[in-house]
């Protein structure tokens, strides 16, 4: 039976970590990934052979480091949930969002991956779905000239019909923000500020207005 993780306590110290710019994974979110470097294979054998857990980060590439690409402060734990392999070695794997660490210091490992030593104590809340009604019009109006504005589509039925948090992050992840905005939405400390975030970044993009939050 798949190991459930229901607080901060059970959830590993060290951690593998793979940065991706762009790349948002959220708790209880769904994150498909195409895995085809030679380290990151070795990280998603060591996975499968494990707790089956890999920390989601974006690198700062302004932020060079001996390492490569310093790490932001903040990343997401993952579940490997769904594996497949291809013909020509590739991995087709999903993440299964958990809770969010901030990245107290990187280990020195002998791994070709990286690993950090995580801290989800700021996150506990990411252990329990999110409750409470969404400003679901504000959201739809928002998106609606979002995607006319970036020449997107949209399924606005699951838009209507899908649960608060499972929209919320959804479009969270699959929207073309910049990784800069992608950061925001990650760091956003409760449910609430990233449905506000979020809004914020629709309303701004869909009026042409700049895509920074900085």
């Amino acid at each position: 039976m798949p190991r459930q993780y229901h607080s901060a306590e059970e959830m590993p110290r060290s951690l593998p970590v793979f940065p991706l710019s762009g790349a948002l994974l959220l708790p209880r979110g769904h994150l498909p990934l195409n895995i085809f470097e030679p380290r990151y294979l070795a990280m998603v054998d060591s996975a499968l052979a494990g707790q089956r857990l890999i920390g989601m980060i974006q690198p700062l590439e302004s932020e060079a480091g001996a390492k490569g690409p310093a790490l932001s402060a903040v990343g997401c734990a993952g579940r490997l949930t769904n594996f497949g392999e291809t013909d020509d070695g590739r991995y087709l794997i999903t993440l299964s969002g958990i809770c969010r660490f901030r990245v107290e210091s990187e280990l020195d490992v002998i791994t070709p991956y990286r690993q950090v030593r995580a801290n989800y104590s700021d996150f506990a809340e990411d252990f329990s779905p999110a409750s409470g009604e969404i400003p679901r019009e504000r959201v739809i109006k928002a998106l609606k000239r979002y995607v006319k504005r970036q020449q997107l589509k949209a399924d606005w039925n699951s838009v209507t019909d899908a649960p608060g948090e499972t929209l919320i992050n959804a479009l969270a992840m699959l929207c073309p923000f910049a990784p800069t905005e992608k950061q925001a939405l990650l760091e956003a400390r409760r449910f609430d500020e990233r449905v506000d975030t979020l809004i914020a970044l629709l309303e701004m993009s869909g009026a042409g207005g700049g895509k920074s939050l900085n």
